[in-house]
């Protein structure tokens, strides 16, 4: 059995710093056992066991703290902002979400290059460089991925950043 929460809508005072919505959040024993021996143990991330602290303290269920955002943010020296975070990803995700971080919905930029390009960077690093060169340098293995239109642009920089994940030996 899941925990239940549900949506409440409070009517602020204007002299008084409490937010207009908020989601209430009640643990089964199951669920908060989990979160207690997580606490407990010591053993996480220390985001984690913060965030397991707040689920606690949060808990409206009968028994449960039940402490206001304002004391749960003082006490663990976090936001306001955070507890209503973890309580309004568990009414829309579920418990299970409010354990890890949340997943990106999306990355911040697409990837340069994928695990195609990659391999052809790869392959051009390791094959012979270009006549009247020694060897490749980043700079000329930028300009020949251009070149080839693997890629429209691309730095000298993430060419070495993925040469760098690579286990192959350039010399």
């Amino acid at each position: 059995m899941r925990g239940t929460a549900a949506w409440v809508l409070l009517i602020g005072s204007p002299f008084r710093e409490q937010p207009r919505k908020r989601y209430k959040v009640t643990w089964t024993a199951q669920e908060r056992q989990q979160l207690q021996n997580l606490s407990a143990a010591g053993q996480a991330a220390a985001r984690k066991l913060t965030h397991a602290r707040i689920r606690l303290k949060a808990d409206a269920a009968d028994g449960g703290p039940a402490w206001t955002d304002q004391r749960i943010a003082e006490t663990l020296e976090v936001t306001i902002a955070t507890g209503e975070r973890l309580r309004q990803r568990f009414v829309e995700h579920g418990f299970e979400a409010t354990l890890g971080r949340k997943a990106q919905d999306r990355p911040s930029r697409e990837r340069k290059l994928d695990g195609r390009a990659q391999a052809r960077l790869i392959a051009v690093a390791c094959s012979t460089p270009p006549e009247g060169r020694k060897a490749w340098t980043l700079r000329l293995l930028a300009e020949w991925l251009v070149e080839l239109e693997v890629v429209d642009t691309i730095s000298h920089e993430t060419i070495r950043r993925v040469l760098t994940k690579t286990k192959s030996s350039r010399g």
